[in-house]
């Protein structure tokens, strides 16, 4: 709980990935994947339930032994890989309400980005009820070498033009102004408005940021690699 407000953990973790198969449990420094923001979220001083939301049986058995509450399977409208986040967020919401848990704030951790830390969950909740004017926080890394005014697009003769239409002198990086991205490794909402909106991304959201070598999602073998060495690296207090 922060400030009053009970805080409630989902991690997403649906069977059945085509880019890598069964991602979410692959172990990765001899954790499944899905493990690494349960013990991540379960170390939180402020979070007061990790529910993991799966499809799976399987995921499931896991998802307990890591220490995540699992209590209940999705049902099949929720569970394929073309249903919106959003709604199987709100489903768990939905039946945790359902059983009389009621909770304020959200936050979401997917297994796909296993390097966000304990640290940065509660520095991200801090900040979001320190600033009553937002109702939402989520993790963001800066663009560098893939800043969008460096971008191209395709013409209908496949010949490449500006994504951004540019007058005047070349720009240099140097003169640019900072560009964000999601970058996956959070994100956390007011249940209330995020009922009402939607989407955790809204006029009133903060940017978390964080450094580079967090912001890789996993979503196939090339990033499984390179998120194993970077997490040698960088987070060896954590393996």
């Amino acid at each position: 709980m922060i400030n009053g407000n009970k805080v409630l953990v989902i991690v997403p973790a649906r069977s059945g990935s085509k880019g890598l198969k069964d991602k979410n449990i692959l172990e990765i420094h001899g954790k499944p994947l899905l493990g690494w923001p349960i013990n991540a979220a379960l170390k939180s001083k402020y979070i007061d339930e990790v529910v993991l939301s799966t499809d799976s049986e399987e995921y499931k058995q896991i998802g307990l032994e890591q220490g995540a509450n699992v209590p209940f399977l999705r049902p099949v409208e929720f569970s394929g890989d073309k249903v919106a986040s959003i709604d199987v967020i709100l489903h768990c919401i939905e039946w945790l309400e359902g059983q009389s848990k009621v909770f304020d704030i959200l936050v979401l951790l997917e297994p796909t980005s296993p390097m966000t830390e304990t640290i940065d969950i509660d520095t991200a909740l801090e900040k979001l009820v320190a600033a009553p004017e937002s109702t939402s926080i989520v993790g963001v890394s800066k663009a560098e070498c893939n800043h969008p005014i460096f971008a191209y697009k395709k013409d209908e003769k496949l010949l490449l033009r500006p994504f951004i239409e540019q007058t005047g002198h070349a720009v240099r990086r140097q003169e640019l102004d900072d560009a964000f991205y999601l970058d996956g490794s959070l994100y956390i909402s007011c249940i209330e408005a995020l009922k009402k909106e939607r989407t955790f991304y809204t006029e009133s959201t903060l940017g978390f940021e964080f450094p580079k070598w967090k912001a890789f999602e996993i979503d196939d073998e090339i990033d499984f690699e390179i998120v194993k060495l970077l997490m040698k690296k960088y987070s060896n207090d954590r393996l």
